[in-house]
């Protein structure tokens, strides 16, 4: 008999198939590189679990290699508060309560420790089921439970020296918004229960057929070998309405679409470019945005930190930190120069900026790739360093995104409907590749260089580690350089 977790059943409401072929077949399941970014979800959540403890006084721990006879033998015992407590049923299906309460009449109080700054309740993870799904565990056990809360972070919370765990938490009940819920998910649990334990399912289709491409579970491509290349699933921010009225017909590439299929105009260009296996170019829309463009040109990009629990002063739960720039700066006469800053602790960037006002001035136009991320981290600046707020929001009123022209007006089958710069740089300039570097992408960049600077035991060179992530950062402005230069040369 399988067991069935919180993580499990989460797992089974997005994609019940993905998760049979992890319980029966692990060695056939695509497990990739375990995420960085999971990872540092996990530490996170270690984190904010602590500082919720603090909240309870006289908080048992409960070890978590204990036997479940051995948990109820301390519970019984006596005592108000204990800490991940762990319960499993006949059926299997396994909790670990983040923080149990005994109430006055002998009833439980279970609290749910979330890493969020509110609770979330989208399809692919709802707290609420979360909580369903402990107190399910808890009244097939025997626990009468009679109140429910999540505990989740404070998004006004400001650090300003030591964390007050009452001010950086907030305790948010939730017993009556389970009980429109409880039943139905009790039977989901169940259904689960029952799907993982079946010998065999059919395996050749997932329930992530009907998804988006964002939705697809890590299994799709083991249950669904026939999706072709170019698949209707690659379309632009196409809508799971839309994919599934598609997939009733059996129309799953991109070139059995239907002439009269409702798609907007970018993706009906993406269509056709898959049909005529060339990119679809609109060579008078790219000379119309470029001429708007007033030299120098600052091509920019940032690196940033942000964790649950703030580490600096002026910092709130899940807040970017700006700790790296890279400008690569091209006047009108072709002089390409290139400025880099890269934070050595975690502190306010006063000298970065300094630094960057110095090289750029308040100059020309600011060029980066999904803009709306550095207007944001300048926004942040603005409020955390005021005395930079008429440069920040100089660089603001003036920054083009370069990423807008394709998704718009360079549209290429081989980008396979995305405009991010990892898939348009390896078609336009193949020569110029993240795959050789230490560091590779944001996330890692940000893994790095939260290490190198919060980790007392970093035991990697420090300067090898800097020389890595500015040269990560260095490459996404050239790239930004390069795909500019393919488009002067395209509107030539």
């Amino acid at each position: 008999m399988h067991q069935l977790t919180k993580t499990d059943f989460i797992h089974y409401l997005n994609c019940p198939e993905s998760l049979w072929l992890l319980k029966n077949k692990p060695n056939e399941y695509p497990n990739g590189e375990f995420s960085l970014f999971l990872e540092k979800l996990i530490k996170e959540g270690y984190e904010v679990e602590a500082y919720a403890k603090q909240l309870f006084t006289n908080g048992i721990n409960i070890p978590e290699i204990i036997s479940q006879e051995f948990t109820k033998g301390i519970i019984n015992k006596g005592g108000t508060v204990y800490f991940q407590p762990s319960f499993s049923t006949q059926k299997g299906v396994f909790a670990r309560i983040d923080i149990l309460e005994r109430l006055a009449d002998n009833t439980w109080h279970i609290y749910e420790v979330k890493s969020s700054t509110s609770i979330k309740t989208d399809n692919k993870h709802n707290h609420l089921k979360d909580a369903c799904f402990q107190k399910q565990v808890l009244t097939e056990n025997g626990y009468t439970v009679s109140k429910v809360s999540i505990i989740h972070l404070n998004k006004t919370y400001v650090k300003q020296g030591n964390i007050v765990p009452s001010d950086l938490l907030e305790i948010e009940e939730v017993t009556d918004k389970l009980e429109a819920l409880y039943s139905n998910v009790v039977n989901q649990i169940n259904a689960a229960s029952n799907f993982i334990n079946k010998e065999t399912i059919n395996e050749t289709v997932c329930s992530c057929k009907y998804n988006t491409r964002s939705n697809h579970c890590d299994s799709f491509k083991y249950f669904n070998t026939t999706i072709p290349e170019y698949s209707i699933y690659e379309i632009g921010n196409i809508r799971a309405k839309k994919i599934g009225l598609l997939v009733d017909k059996e129309q799953l590439s991109i070139l059995d679409i239907p002439l009269d299929f409702e798609l907007n105009v970018n993706q009906q260009t993406q269509v056709e470019s898959v049909k005529q296996e060339q990119p679809i170019i609109n060579i008078p829309n790219i000379k119309r945005e470029l001429d708007k463009l007033k030299f120098p040109l600052h091509f920019i990009d940032y690196e940033t930190y942000a964790s649950a629990i703030p580490k600096l002063d002026g910092l709130s739960p899940h807040k970017h930190l700006t700790f790296q720039v890279s400008i690569h700066t091209l006047t009108e006469e072709g002089t390409l120069t290139h400025f880099e800053f890269l934070l050595d602790d975690m502190k306010m960037p006063i000298d970065m900026l300094q630094a960057m006002q110095d090289f750029t001035g308040s100059t020309g136009i600011f060029i980066s790739w999904h803009a709306s991320f550095e207007i944001g981290r300048n926004k942040d600046l603005i409020e955390w360093l005021p005395q930079f707020t008429n440069y920040l929001t100089y660089i603001n009123e003036h920054t083009f995104d370069l990423e807008n022209i394709f998704k718009k007006d360079y549209i290429d089958f081989r980008f396979h409907g995305s405009s991010s710069i990892k898939k348009v740089l390896p078609v336009l300039c193949p020569d110029i590749t993240y795959t050789d570097l230490d560091v590779n992408n944001g996330t890692m960049a940000l893994d790095t260089w939260g290490r190198m600077v919060l980790d007392k035991d970093f035991n990697e060179d420090i300067e090898t580690t800097r020389k890595n992530l500015l040269e990560y950062c260095e490459l996404d402005t050239l790239a930004m350089i390069k795909l500019y230069n393919v488009l002067i040369e395209t509107i030539k």
